[in-house]
């Protein structure tokens, strides 16, 4: 099969397509057949390594520990293996694969796989997984939004973004969404109530008080963020810089304890109900995902160059 393929950490320059070895599944996992996969920040910090904390826990210190980069991808399960329960050949399938997206077939346990929503494309599927799902459990189950809540979005415009901006106002809350100029329009499109663009305006200076604030972009200070709060809001931290998303981690839980004000980091868990209920909501129309590029498998390489740049609106996607 083909796939891309990396020994070593550097830029997109260091991948090579070429055919390697098709999978066989075990006794618990279904071998998917990739038709499309996508683009996340994870991939590029992984790629070139600039993150040490990375390489401690992928277990890749000094060269990768996996050789073909990807989390997400749509397509169809070609063979499942004895132990399966919930899968058979010919489902159509989407999810979380923890790398090796970007290859034509993937052998997958059966609980990282939920079933594609019938009205999207693969292509729309495979935008689908991390970004939907961090958005979910961030807004749902770490920020506990209710309907009239007053939530922001800061980084808006991007993967995780888009879908939040949907998600939250699916839940019924007042959506602000932060991003730079040219993406104004874009995210006022799907439905945020009012948009900043953070060149001009300083959200955690307005005077202006969120109940809910998640952070997917960026690198303010958690402190920046507490300013902005309500009095009993709460800020998750999903995304941006590695020093952002540890600041949420480790000083969050410190800061909660003095005051009513919650904050904190999130990593998305992958899971069978959350599977079922993005299915819900695309199949439903009320969150639709929000592709900027599509490229083929060869040019993977370009697709995570132009990723990098960071100028992609919604997700970049790899159709095979």
């Amino acid at each position: 099969m083909k796939a891309i393929v990396y020994t070593e950490y550097g830029l997109p320059e260091v991948l090579q397509f070429k055919e390697v070895e098709k999978p066989i599944p075990k006794e618990d996992e279904v071998l998917v057949e990739v038709h499309a996969a996508s683009v996340n920040y994870i991939d590029w910090q992984i790629l070139t390594g600039e993150s040490l904390f990375l390489r401690l826990t992928t277990g890749g210190l000094l060269k990768p520990k996996h050789n073909i980069l990807g989390d997400d991808i749509a397509g169809r399960v070609e063979a499942v293996g004895r132990h399966v329960k919930q899968f058979q050949p010919g489902d159509e399938v989407f999810g979380i694969i923890n790398c090796g997206a970007f290859a034509q077939y993937r052998c997958v346990a059966e609980d990282k796989l939920g079933r594609k929503p019938a009205n999207t494309s693969f292509e729309e599927a495979a935008a689908v997984p991390t970004a939907a799902l961090t958005a979910l459990q961030g807004l749902r189950d770490k920020g506990q939004i209710q309907p009239g809540h007053k939530v922001l979005i800061n980084g808006a415009s991007g993967g995780v973004g888009t879908f939040a901006v949907q998600i939250a106002k699916s839940f019924g809350a007042e959506v602000t969404g932060v991003c730079s100029t040219g993406k104004l329009d874009m995210v006022r499109s799907i439905g945020a109530d009012r948009v900043i663009d953070y060149t001009e305006e300083d959200f955690t200076n307005s005077g202006q008080r969120y109940d809910l604030i998640l952070a997917v972009g960026g690198n303010r200070s958690i402190f920046d963020y507490r300013r902005a709060l309500s009095p009993e809001g709460i800020y998750v931290c999903a995304g941006g810089s590695l020093a952002q998303y540890l600041q949420g981690a480790f000083l969050g839980p410190l800061m909660s304890l003095m005051g009513r004000k919650k904050l904190g980091s999130m990593l998305a868990n992958p899971n069978q109900k959350d599977w079922t209920v993005l299915k819900e909501l695309l199949e439903t129309g009320e969150v639709l995902p929000i592709i900027d590029r599509c490229y083929p498998l060869s040019e993977v390489a370009e697709a995570l160059r132009y990723y990098g740049e960071g100028h992609a609106r919604g997700k970049v996607v790899i159709s095979l």
